[in-house]
């Protein structure tokens, strides 16, 4: 039934295509569920509880830490913040929790130069069990959100039935383009359709959110991240073309600074994200991040590869000996960003290629950068061998762009 429902709004979605504009680069901010959850007990945790103070504690620190400067602009509210509808149907939020109402939050966010970010959900209820946007509320919520002066909508997919979803998200990105503010459209969809075609229309998708989840829900462990990861490079052939300027795959958000990941694999779960020109969602608790983990959330020269204004998803170009990956992202200026990944859990292992091998053009001499080191490699052609060593579950990331053509000098 879904197949048939989402075939039939094809010929309507360029009416209902979200012609806002947004989300040319991946989005980058922090959003609070991986870290908070639904942690609504402010009488006993005030410090981490879902409330205004917590979203108003994590903008000052966007600002006052650098990320706000280096892209991370989004402050995104999760589930768990509703506390109803009032006697119009209108949403408000937890008046305990939320005292000021999210507009004021909204307000608070601009004031720092960030954008606010809210959820709702496709179905009678949220996953948590707080009140959905049926179909018949759609146009009043998106109405609210626009009043509120939010600036992007995650809309979840529980408590929904395939029919629901086929007419509510399509309905939800000509309410929002109707309210004539611009906000960023984040659909989950997909991931409640299995995520591939021909459940998943993503040439529909493409034309009514600005990004999607395809996949499961990402939990603070290793293990999830290789799980997502799996999945994406299983089904590369079908995803990859689908993302690009304003239209984005979402393997859920960045765990760095939590506490499942070791430091070779935060590291890991950067790069790869990057290469999937992913949104770049931090959920930890920016107060008490490490330095270390600091430093890989910032590292600028990640930051301009994630960012990179073509757009293209990367692939996994090769994989050998089952543990060794290797996945490159084409870039502006003929640049690429190489991402050397090792799966292995014993040693560090020494992987030796040429670019020759990678399929690079053997007329260039390149020069490539090593994201995380910033060490320099010089005059690399097509043929010269070179060896990375990769570290347990951590990958060596290289920023490579051409120096001169070989077959030029020549003449």
């Amino acid at each position: 039934m879904l197949l048939k429902t989402a075939l039939l709004l094809v010929p309507v979605a360029h009416v209902l295509m979200l012609d806002n504009g947004l989300l040319r680069t991946p989005p980058m901010g922090w959003l609070a569920w991986e870290r908070f959850r639904c942690n609504t007990n402010c009488d006993e945790d005030p410090k981490n509880c879902i409330s205004e103070w917590l979203f108003m504690e994590m903008a000052d620190r966007l600002v006052q830490d650098g990320w706000r400067d280096l892209g991370y602009v989004y402050l995104n509210i999760d589930d768990c913040w509703i506390g109803g509808r009032d006697a119009s149907g209108r949403l408000v939020p937890d008046a305990k929790r939320f005292p000021h109402g999210i507009a004021f939050l909204a307000d608070y966010a601009h004031s720092l130069g960030l954008k606010l970010g809210i959820y709702e959900d496709m179905g009678k209820l949220t996953c948590m069990g707080y009140p959905g946007t049926t179909l018949d509320k759609v146009v009043q919520d998106a109405q609210t959100f626009a009043e509120w002066k939010v600036d992007m909508l995650k809309l979840d997919g529980c408590y929904s039935t395939p029919e629901e979803r086929a007419e509510g998200y399509p309905k939800m990105a000509a309410a929002l383009n109707a309210t004539g503010r611009p906000i960023a459209f984040s659909c989950s969809w997909p991931a409640y359709e299995g995520g591939l075609p021909p459940a998943v229309n993503y040439s529909l998708l493409a034309e009514i959110c600005n990004l999607w989840r395809n996949y499961d829900d990402i939990q603070d462990s290793w293990d999830s991240v290789l799980s997502i990861l799996d999945w994406f490079m299983q089904h590369q052939d079908i995803l990859q073309p689908v993302a690009g300027p304003g239209h984005w795959n979402d393997p859920d958000m960045l765990l760095i600074g939590n506490f499942g990941l070791s430091l070779e694999q935060a590291q890991a779960q950067m790069a790869l994200w990057t290469i999937l020109a992913a949104p770049l969602f931090m959920s930890t608790d920016l107060r008490t991040m490490s330095v270390q983990n600091m430093d890989i959330l910032q590292n600028p020269l990640i930051i301009k590869i994630n960012q990179d204004p073509l757009g293209i998803q990367g692939r996994r170009i090769r994989k050998e000996k089952s543990y060794i990956e290797v996945f490159m992202r084409p870039l502006s200026n003929e640049a690429s960003a190489l991402v050397f990944f090792s799966r292995r859990t014993d040693m560090p292992y020494r992987y030796q290629s040429s670019l020759a091998q990678l399929n690079f053009n053997r007329s260039m001499t390149y020069e490539a950068e090593d994201v995380y080191s910033g060490d320099i490699i010089s005059g690399l052609r097509g043929e010269t061998n070179f060896t990375v060593i990769i570290n347990p579950s951590g990958v060596v990331m290289w920023y490579l762009y051409p120096i001169k053509n070989l077959e030029m000098s020549q003449q």
